[in-house]
């Protein structure tokens, strides 16, 4: 097949102890799904339920350097658990929905605030606050073969050494399999979609030269700096 130009390489990330990559398809996300940062984001958790967006899938970064994005002055950090799946589907059981799950990993929601918040009084679209370019930091995927399904784990997040985010998967309102279950609903699931589970309490501002780090314990850890 032939075209017009050169297509875009395909995004991908390293899976631990694998010379071969996840490529990517889609990334999805969901928004307000640990009550406390649904909270402090001024919702409430028992009348608004967990919802769902995307990202492209060209914003992924593998970690190391990410750009501080344009037309923002409060560009704030998300640390999220990230499933990655290797199977699909349309309407996917609850209690078949881990099998599609090939492994996870530690990722960064990056948010232009300001432009989110603007949107937001008008009743727009958040795409341009959540799709930025290099919006989407992951770490490197370890299999779900490995490690099981964390359901109970610490994940935290720490800018230059001081600790900002701290949370439990335990705390989740939709536990994965229900996310995956869920978004299927909406949309056919399909191998190479990532899907970032939502984020604890503690949500905040980054600045130019800032380095993140991000853990989810017995996952991973993600380590990016922003220039």
């Amino acid at each position: 097949m032939s075209y017009v130009f050169q297509p875009a390489p395909c995004p991908s990330l390293p899976v631990i102890g694998r010379a071969e990559r996840f490529p990517v398809r889609r990334i999805y996300c969901v928004g307000r799904n640990y009550a406390d940062h649904a909270r402090e984001m001024g919702a409430d958790p028992q009348k608004e339920p967990p919802f769902f967006f995307a990202k492209p899938a060209d914003a992924l970064v593998a970690g190391g350097e990410a750009r501080y994005p344009s037309l923002t002055r409060d560009y704030h950090h998300e640390v999220e658990l990230v499933a990655a799946l290797h199977a699909g589907g349309r309407d996917i059981p609850a209690e078949q929905a881990l099998a599609c799950v090939f492994g996870y990993a530690v990722g960064l929601d990056m948010t232009r605030r300001d432009i989110q918040a603007g949107l937001r009084a008008k009743g727009w679209p958040w795409d341009m606050a959540k799709g930025a370019d290099q919006s989407a930091p992951v770490g490197a995927i370890r299999a779900a073969a490995e490690i099981g399904h964390p359901a109970s784990a610490a994940i935290r997040l720490r800018i230059n050494g001081a600790l900002k985010q701290e949370g439990n998967l335990a705390q989740m309102i939709l536990p994965v399999a229900e996310v995956i279950a869920e978004l299927s609903r909406y949309v056919e699931l399909a191998p190479g979609d990532l899907i970032f589970t939502g984020t604890p309490a503690g949500v905040g501002p980054v600045q130019r030269g800032d380095l993140l780090e991000g853990e989810v314990e017995g996952v991973g850890a993600l380590a990016v700096r922003f220039v």
